[in-house]
């Protein structure tokens, strides 16, 4: 239970128990949710504010926990409100109230809103510049999902991880653990712009870990899934043969084998065990997608995030080294001319996808990083005029409707090639390098420069030929050092997404659901080291 909760989400604040049943309750009609935001609206400018959004969420959680034969537990939460935010005399402000659904209440909720911004604003250095944007009147976004994963029994559920942990103990396991999150957002965004959005988000994502123990040395070892959570319904879980990618491990493209993972983990986990310990020294590395997301999320989506950039999270989360004075002379180098990293707030399948972002910008496609030259960062409506920019990008981004929306990253990730490029053929050129898999611990400044990374599956590469298995592997680098040490990515037909529940940021604290895609991607000459514990 413990470890399951590591890998949890964060609950929606204010999320009450519920049913199984309560989970396929229809939420608010959008005619009401239409008469409560304008109640809103209507309030916050008789009272003076010159713009003003409202967001009326209903968030649904169901986790599904087992262990070895048991299950642990099932959680079923549902949170429910609105959240009102005012710009008055030049200033932000913000109010929520929860389980609201009168007009009164809602319009309550705004003047106290605006009531906060005109106090703040007497503090205020300078007003809140908001990028133009049209509104787009009634409409309405969904998740390109084929099975409601809350409509699928529990029993199917519960039977589906029993098996696969049962595959794994018949395989060498000697202890499992395995989770099934499931998320529903149902957003609904109205501003005085003239935007009223209806989206409706669903994410899903399984998750184990398997632990095999040699007896005699009592020591253990253990292996991740390699799945990743999708904003896809419970159709991921049901793959289609046609849509897998084999090599050293299985990997997948638009579902999930979580029968066939389970089972190479707990093959893969007793291997571990007698694996070699690896040799300190510099290796050209091949790096999987299951594995380079993180290293995509941690050095390239956190420092090219603009509020981190201009110092505004620096107390909680961190600065950044790709500061404003490298963008302006429009040649800082931050990779190799193979590297192309983009962000994408409409990515299929994706964990960041939606529609209209949390203040009702139409959400895009843009390059943060081109033929390895930084030409942009991620930034929202009342950021964009730093950056020259006349929009906002739509990465804006609240985890709840009790919190405040701020600048959130967008899905990051590294284009693939455009010359066809398979792993093998990759690895046929390496002479001494390391193939990694699946992503591990890491550690990194707080400048997001220098940085150490772990991983899964760790496999020793000499004269093109996958050798044998290591472990006690981890790398190191600083972020230039690394991107600029690409020579080669995958082409398209090896792409595939990575991504993470619970990206922290904010004071007080949210969590936003992320991803990153790439495919195989090869770095020379990267410092590797042991990370064994000398007793």
């Amino acid at each position: 239970m413990g470890a399951a909760g590591i890998m949890m989400p964060t609950l929606p604040a204010f999320s009450r128990s519920v049913s199984a049943e309560a989970l396929l309750e229809p939420g608010l009609d959008v005619a009401v949710k239409k008469r409560l935001a304008d109640a809103a609206l209507n309030a916050a400018k008789s009272l003076g504010a010159t713009y003003a959004d409202v967001r009326i969420g209903r968030y649904l959680n169901q986790f599904v926990l087992t262990r070895e034969n048991k299950v642990q537990g099932i959680i079923n939460a549902e949170s429910f409100g609105v959240g009102v935010r005012v710009i008055a005399d030049g200033c932000w402000g913000f109010a929520s109230v929860g389980d609201a659904r009168n007009e009164a209440v809602v319009a309550q909720a705004a003047k106290t809103a605006v009531t906060i911004a005109k106090a703040n604003a007497r503090l205020l250095t300078e007003p809140v510049q908001l990028a133009p944007q049209k509104g787009f009147g009634e409409v309405s976004w969904k998740a390109p999902i084929k099975r409601n994963a809350f409509e699928v029994p529990i029993k199917e559920k519960v039977d589906l991880l029993l098996s696969a942990n049962a595959a794994a103990m018949q395989n060498g396991a000697n202890f499992v653990n395995n989770v099934l999150f499931q998320i529903n957002e149902q957003k609904y965004f109205a501003s005085t712009d003239g935007t009223y959005a209806d989206q409706d988000i669903h994410r899903i994502g399984p998750n184990f870990t398997v632990t095999a123990v040699d007896p005699q040395s009592g020591k253990f070892s253990t292996r991740n899934s390699l799945s990743s959570p999708m904003g896809m319904g419970y159709d991921y879980l049901q793959v289609n043969p046609a849509d897998k990618v084999t090599g050293v491990t299985t990997r997948y493209n638009k579902g999930y084998d979580i029968l066939e993972d389970i089972t190479s983990a707990a093959k893969q986990a007793k291997e571990k065990l007698t694996a070699k310990s690896v040799e300190a020294g510099k290796y050209d590395l091949v790096l999987d997608p299951s594995h380079l997301w993180l290293t995509i999320h941690e050095s390239v989506g956190h420092p090219l995030e603009l509020d981190r950039v201009l110092g505004y999270e620096a107390n909680y989360a961190g600065t950044s080294f790709a500061t404003l004075d490298k963008w302006k002379t429009k040649d800082f180098n931050y990779g190799s001319k193979e590297v192309n990293l983009v962000a994408d707030k409409t990515q299929l399948y994706s964990l960041g996808a939606v529609g209209w972002d949390d203040e009702g910008v139409k959400t895009k496609k843009w390059d943060l990083v081109r033929d390895g030259t930084l030409v942009n960062y991620q930034a929202i409506r009342d950021q964009v005029h730093i950056i020259g920019e006349k929009e906002s990008q739509g990465c804006c981004y609240a985890d709840n409707w009790s919190s405040v929306q701020f600048q959130r990253m967008a899905n990051v990730s590294l284009e693939a090639g455009k010359t066809p490029l398979s792993v093998a053929n990759m690895i046929k050129d390496v002479k001494k390098g390391i193939y990694i898999i699946g992503d591990g611990s890491f550690s990194i400044d707080q400048q997001r420069y220098n940085f150490q990374f772990g991983g899964q599956l760790f496999y020793e590469i000499k004269d093109g030929q996958i050798v044998g298995m290591l472990k006690d592997v981890a790398y190191q680098a600083n972020t230039r050092e690394f991107w600029n040490s690409c020579v080669a990515v995958c082409d398209e037909s090896d792409y595939r997404l990575g991504g993470a529940f619970n990206d922290g940021k904010g004071q007080p604290a949210q969590s936003s659901a992320v991803s990153h895609g790439s495919a195989t991607a090869r770095f020379n000459g990267v410092n590797v080291i042991n990370t064994a514990r000398k007793i």
